[in-house]
């Protein structure tokens, strides 16, 4: 096996998206080209430029989800117009809601977040292998930030594809928890079983390729740490995080459009009235709006929020 300066095997290239949209992890092997996680749905035309730019005349053969957030599928639908011929795999959990497209069962519709339908073929079984560019890749579950996550680990290189079980500075929003689902030994769990793996090379889900697999771990696990001991700190982390990946999507929006964004998005009244019933929903997303002002993640002008 040959890898290139970077320690990654020959043949794979990390499209390195920001926090709207995922990394694609890109594989172009002698027989088949594959694709993994394609990014939010208003990027879909950038990723389906990025992968077609990469390979050339050839067609994309595999589309891999590691799981089902829309940051992570969203350019599903744009890829598979472009590629007719491309086979789509995703983890079991959410097959069927898939099939049916059941907005109520997927996360999309709670989030507030877009998704364009797409098919699927066949699913990411873990405990099962995949060859992407010529390698075998080991599949392994990782639930915890969702419950239907999956990595892959490639043993020669050492290289995993994390998604949002590990990143360099932590892992992402645990949601079953914000739904009254225990989830954070599970985050635990998963990452155990990323130490027992002990990669040499990390490719998260946002952020770049990393090398030190146990600094993120130490980072990772003091932050799980501080989430167990104050389950309300995570809940307001996570909306926090879903008002700024509104923002990133609109940049620029009226509040009128921000307050009916607010009311008619699940996922924030639930997470409301399990943590903080004592606020009223536009005294706590203000709170919430007025510390990613305070940061410089967004700011005000007259009727109108921003993003930065």
């Amino acid at each position: 096996m040959t890898t290139s300066a970077d320690g990654l095997p020959s043949g794979l290239q990390v499209f390195e998206r920001g926090w709207l949209s995922a990394n694609n992890v890109l594989f172009i092997g002698r027989e088949q080209t594959a694709v993994i996680d394609t990014g939010y749905a208003t990027h879909a035309a950038q990723t389906v430029a990025l992968v077609d730019a990469a390979l050339g005349p050839r067609p994309l053969d595999l589309l891999l989800n590691t799981h089902l957030h829309s940051d992570h599928c969203g350019g599903n639908a744009a890829l598979q117009a472009r590629h007719p011929g491309v086979r789509t795999l995703i983890p079991p959990g959410e097959s069927a809601a898939v099939a049916s497209w059941d907005e109520d069962a997927l996360s999309f519709k709670a989030t507030g977040q877009r998704c364009d339908r797409f098919r699927f073929d066949g699913l990411l079984a873990a405990g099962r292998e995949i060859v992407l560019a010529g390698l075998p890749w080991q599949i392994h579950a990782a639930k915890g930030h969702d419950p239907h996550s999956v990595m892959l680990f490639e043993p020669v290189s050492k290289t995993l594809v994390s998604a949002d079980a590990l990143w360099e500075s932590g892992f992402g929003v645990v949601f079953p928890e914000l739904l009254g689902e225990p989830s954070f030994d599970e985050v635990g769990a998963t990452l155990d079983l990323i130490a027992s793996l002990a990669p040499l090379h990390v490719i998260p889900g946002h952020g770049r390729v990393f090398h030190d697999a146990p600094a993120a771990l130490r980072k990772a696990r003091s932050r799980l740490e501080g989430f167990q001991q104050q389950p309300a700190k995570h809940a307001r982390h996570a909306l926090k995080v879903l008002l700024k990946f509104k923002l990133l999507e609109w940049q620029s929006i009226s509040r009128g459009e921000w307050a009916a964004w607010l009311a008619e998005t699940p996922y924030v009244e639930t997470v409301r009235t399990r943590f903080f019933s004592a606020s009223p929903l536009d005294d706590l997303t203000g709170e919430i709006l007025g510390e990613l002002v305070a940061v410089g993640a967004a700011a005000t002008d007259g009727a109108r929020i921003l993003n930065r």
